[in-house]
């Protein structure tokens, strides 16, 4: 990305994931364009919409798994709701459980599956029934679906917030545990789905996980017209949509939109084009090399995980006293500083875009679009390691800059009640 004044960016934040193929691809840009340009007829209602019957088709070729209906959302939030509903009324049972720093989305019924108080505060009560198990724990997921009232386990192959990945096997025995006590298990692949792990599905890196329903969003949109996908066993779509009294139990307006599928139909067909499955599992190799020969040069580095273009870049705290006497203060002041110190000067001094992991977490998260190229990783790469080198000095400007941010991080406005 360019600014008013000619700089370049380098955005490896992607959109939250949205811009998979980049931004204003052409083949995404010119569908639509010429979608607009037949004077086409879009959501007309109570009809058989092509664009859909299309997307839908190549949804299922591409990810399989004996997942045969689709239901179109706008987003992935709305994904997840629709599953919630799905769950509840093909199993008959109201529990939901879901796991440990999990992040489904901020309706209501999603965020009744938050696994993050920030988002949770003030907005009670959720939705009866959910129950949260710590992430990748085979047992605490065991001993919530004994009761034999759980609708649905519903997970991330790998968390967005914190980039963790679970233990190889896992979603596979969790698949196994679910169908052992007639629950469903619900895989949300809205941030990792579309080839941004070096696979069509993050799922795919794990043989024989045997999911009832799986949610797709923010790549499908091309970065242009939101679109999310709902695939379900035909078990599930049966049970909802039993009949012709119930053919709109589940709807929303806009969710069969042409644009928004034929963006899905040209999305899929630059991933294709442009080989970017590949080159995300390509790029993404290079990525934690550079970043993994890195980790013994800086004490603060603890860790470097992550599948395809989905990295998490964990700090922790140094061995040195000075360094640790720093890493302490800043702490004290906000446990959600430290990573500032990373994401503003690559934003600062190197144009580059990134994020924090989550809140209270000491994690950076790369997601850069995947048409990202080695000249891109060598740029992130370098200017990484120059905010390690200069973070590693103490005192120097960077903590100066912390100490002013947390001063200002400890100064909260207290929430006031509604009153009438």
């Amino acid at each position: 990305m360019w600014d008013a004044q000619g700089h370049k960016y380098l955005d490896f934040l992607g959109g939250y994931a949205v811009a998979n193929v980049g931004r204003n691809h052409p083949t995404v840009t010119g569908a639509l364009i010429d979608l607009l340009g037949t004077d086409h007829p879009s959501m007309v209602q109570f009809e058989t919409p092509l664009f859909s019957g299309l997307l839908a088709e190549e949804l299922k070729r591409r990810i399989g798994r004996g997942l045969e209906y689709v239901f179109f959302t706008n987003s992935g939030t709305e994904g997840i709701e629709a599953a919630i509903k799905f769950a509840k009324c093909a199993t008959g049972r109201a529990g939901i459980v879901f796991a440990s720093k999990a992040f489904h989305g901020l309706s209501s019924g999603s965020l009744s599956l938050n696994g993050d108080e920030c988002f949770r505060d003030g907005f009670a009560p959720f939705l009866p029934g959910c129950r949260m198990v710590p992430f990748n724990d085979l047992p605490a997921l065991e001993k919530e679906l004994a009761p034999g009232d759980v609708a649905a386990f519903v997970v991330e192959p790998i968390q967005g917030k914190g980039v963790n990945i679970p233990s190889s096997g896992f979603l596979q025995e969790s698949a196994r545990l679910c169908h052992q006590r007639g629950s469903l298990l619900v895989i949300d692949e809205v941030q990792t789905g579309i080839g941004r792990t070096g696979s069509f599905l993050a799922l795919d890196h794990e043989a024989g996980v045997d999911a009832d329903i799986i949610v797709l969003a923010k790549a499908l949109s091309g970065g242009h017209v939101p679109v999310g996908a709902v695939l379900t066993k035909a078990a599930v779509w049966d049970e909802v949509f039993s009949s012709m009294e119930r053919a709109i139990v589940h709807s929303s307006t806009f969710h069969q939109g042409s644009l928004a599928m034929v963006a899905g139909l040209a999305s899929l067909r630059a991933l294709d084009e442009d080989n970017l499955v590949a080159n995300a599992g390509r790029m993404g190799r290079l990525l934690m090399d550079g970043l993994l020969a890195m980790k013994p040069k800086f004490e603060f580095m603890h860790d470097v995980r992550g599948r395809g273009l989905m990295i998490g870049i964990k700090f922790g705290p140094p061995r040195s006293l000075g360094l640790r006497t720093a890493w302490s203060l800043i702490h004290a002041m906000d446990d959600n500083l430290f990573p500032q110190a990373v994401v503003l000067p690559l934003m600062d001094d190197h144009r580059i875009i990134t994020q924090v992991a989550g809140h209270h977490l000491d994690v950076i998260k790369l997601i850069p679009p995947l048409c990202i190229d080695e000249s891109d990783v060598r740029w992130f790469l370098t200017a990484f390691e120059d905010v390690m080198r200069k973070l590693h000095q103490f005192p120097g400007p960077v903590w100066e800059v912390l100490k002013k941010l947390g001063k200002h991080a400890v100064t909260k406005r207290p929430r006031e009640p509604v009153t009438n």
